[in-house]
């Protein structure tokens, strides 16, 4: 590792992981393509993570918005979820690694709720990095959801009341967010959590995002000073 004080490692990095379907155009290949490659990179990114002491890596992996893609493309995206999270079981449980979704998942099928469901109860107990995936997630949509839920619970409105019901309760918010492929937005994506968090965008497409680059923006991140509103 090439940064070299761990004592200022972000505790919880987001990421927005931008870029499969261009850098499979680019190539000639099809989008599911890129997207192959990319659940490549989320194994990757999140053993090195874990390597380094991260303690949670959230990953924007399908948003509500995204319903509105091709339907081949989302037939696709479902079934390398499924495909991913199977394969994937054992991988989180030989590297201590604990899974948590995030989102709405009503909206999947049950086969792959039941998978999700099931990969969160088997890796609950593990004590190392927390990799969260946002599934059918939008902040807005989570936002509306939480004061539901307050509204539910005759919950007085109050930061801690209210933070109690966002689908991240218990976890610190975000210290570092990157987003690769160019883009320079947000894309409704933790709004709340990300009220100061340091943001980093790279040119780099997902596929091609490696442990290296990652090493940069950390140290990066460690040479920021964060001041939280203050002087």
């Amino acid at each position: 590792m090439s940064t070299n004080n761990k004592k200022d490692l972000p505790t919880h990095i987001a990421m927005i992981m931008d870029g499969n379907g261009r850098w499979a155009s680019e190539r000639g290949f099809k989008r599911t393509a890129g997207h192959e490659e990319g659940a490549k990179v989320v194994r990757e990114i999140t053993r090195y993570c874990n390597t380094l002491g991260i303690k949670y890596l959230t990953l924007y992996a399908f948003s509500t918005e995204n319903w509105t893609r091709p339907k081949l493309e989302i037939e696709f995206l479902m079934k390398l979820l499924e495909k991913y999270l199977k394969n994937e079981l054992y991988i989180y449980l030989e590297n201590n690694v604990r899974f948590k979704a995030i989102g709405d998942l009503s909206k999947f099928s049950k086969s792959l709720q039941e998978i999700i469901f099931k990969t969160q109860e088997e890796t609950k107990n593990a004590t190392g990095l927390t990799q969260i995936l946002a599934l059918n997630y939008g902040s807005q949509d989570e936002i509306l959801r939480a004061i539901k839920k307050l509204n539910e619970k005759n919950l007085e409105v109050t930061k801690e009341n209210f933070e109690s019901c966002l689908d991240t309760s218990g976890i610190p918010d975000v210290d570092l967010l990157i987003r690769t492929s160019g883009e320079v937005r947000l894309s409704n994506y933790l709004l709340w959590q990300n009220a100061y968090a340091e943001m980093f965008f790279t040119s780099t497409y997902w596929p091609e995002f490696t442990s290296n680059e990652l090493d940069d923006i950390i140290s990066d991140y460690q040479n920021r000073e964060r001041r939280f509103g203050g002087v």
